[in-house]
């Protein structure tokens, strides 16, 4: 089938699945998803691949799970769990596979030393001609590797400013009472996606020329364009109401605020906040800062030396999308506070039932390894070449072909729930 809503039907498909299976906090989130998993499928007429960060406040957020759908439906999906930082980079190449990370904020930080390789290349591989400069001490020469893909990553927490800054965020939220989805099955529901990923490989690989050469007007500038230019030039080839669509994600997505997250210790917050309002519909910030830091029981009169202060509060809240402000109280005094109204949506998504704060959660279960949940058996692949030749600088012009890749397996663990064996080009059928 072709014509010029083709490209858009194939979208709006994407989109339904997408939407099936999770509840992500925007339509304008939605799109973005949807628009950078078509992307890779193009990825070879890209200057720029973006990233994709999935990051969460807390557990249970549907960011793994959001994760096993951008895995089905993204083009040859390249799993870094338990993978070796020297295996990533020799399976990148001129037509680079997608990467796949879950649980990303564990290579970043102090204590991630032993990840440096993996989080240069996430910073470099963002951009055209940023190989890695290695000597192979086999052949005593210097080579260069790419690291040039599109990257996935789904963690707790903000990711560091080199990668958010070079990244469409997601910022997911637990799924409040009411919200449903389906349930995804390994073996039921993913090759549904992958034959709709043919479908879209199908449609954008028979474009590329015009991919590469397009230049489409864009609402953002310096690197924010460079992330989001090959989704709005892909949306702009699609057609129907997806040009607008993209362009609005863009956007909203980037004024979105980037406050660190800090884990439990907010959702502490929130159940100490809601048992401080108790009956009442607004309650200042005085005296909410009162009834915490009375509580020796609780963290809060230990945060800095006078415990809790209003600027602090305000920081641990922010991500939550709730500010303090002038409010009016029934005897007629006005000072800077808070709403009960404003909370009530953050209590729902990821307090427990008031009723019940004090009974301990379910835990979550680990995930079978892939292998034995699905009965499926690993691939044996082809091996890649011993010998890596750095790849010819990019003149922006031409496209290399597609070459072999080795099959990288990944053994589900826990918060990867479903992750699988990715697909190569010979499952999927492309030349």
């Amino acid at each position: 089938m072709t014509g010029p809503t083709f490209g858009a039907e194939l979208l709006d498909e994407l989109h339904q699945a997408v939407t099936r299976y999770v509840i992500l906090p925007s339509p304008q989130a939605v799109d973005a998803v949807v628009l950078w998993i078509a992307a890779t499928h193009a990825q070879p007429a890209w200057a720029h691949a973006p990233r994709l960060v999935i990051r969460a406040p807390e557990k249970r957020c549907g960011k793994s799970r959001l994760l096993d759908v951008v895995e089905a439906a993204c083009y040859e999906p390249l799993i870094t769990v338990n993978a070796s930082p020297s295996a990533v980079y020799r399976s990148i190449d001129e037509d680079p596979p997608t990467m796949l990370v879950d649980e990303a904020d564990t290579i970043f930080g102090a204590d991630a030393g032993s990840n440096e390789d993996l989080r240069g290349l996430l910073n470099a591989g963002h951009q055209r001609n940023r190989p890695a400069i290695r000597f192979d001490a086999n052949t005593r020469k210097v080579e260069a590797i790419p690291t040039f893909a599109m990257a996935a990553l789904a963690g707790i927490g903000a990711m560091p400013d080199t990668i958010e800054d070079r990244a469409v965020v997601i910022r997911m939220r637990r799924r409040a009472p009411g919200e449903k989805v389906s349930p995804f099955r390994h073996r039921r529901d993913r090759p549904a996606l992958t034959r709709l990923a043919d479908r879209i490989n199908e449609w954008l690989r028979a474009d590329l020329d015009k991919l590469e050469a397009a230049e489409p007007e864009m609402p953002l500038e310096d690197r924010a364009a460079d992330t989001w230019e090959p989704l709005i030039a892909l949306a702009d080839h699609a057609g129907g109401t997806w040009p607008e669509r993209a362009r609005q994600a863009a956007v909203d997505l980037l004024a979105e605020a980037n406050d660190n997250d800090q884990g439990s210790m907010k959702t502490r917050l929130l159940v100490d906040i809601r048992r401080a309002f108790a009956d009442q519909q607004a309650i200042s910030t005085s005296d909410l800062l009162g009834k915490l830091n009375a509580d020796l029981e609780a963290p809060w009169c230990e945060y800095g030396s006078l415990g809790l202060n209003p600027n602090k509060l305000s920081k641990l809240l922010a991500d939550f999308e709730i500010r303090s402000g002038n409010v009016r109280f029934p005897d007629g005094t006005q000072a800077k506070g808070y709403r009960r109204a404003d909370f009530v949506d953050a209590w729902q998504r990821y307090c427990p039932p008031e009723s019940r704060a004090g009974e301990a959660s379910q835990p979550s279960q680990a995930s079978q390894p892939s292998s034995a949940r699905d009965g499926n058996t690993a691939r044996d692949g082809t091996s890649r070449p011993t010998q890596i030749t750095g790849p010819a600088p990019w003149d922006g012009k031409g496209r290399p072909n597609v070459p072999s890749r080795p099959a990288l397996t990944c053994i589900g663990t826990d918060g990867t729930a479903g992750t699988a064996t990715p697909h190569t080009t010979k499952q999927r059928g492309i030349a």
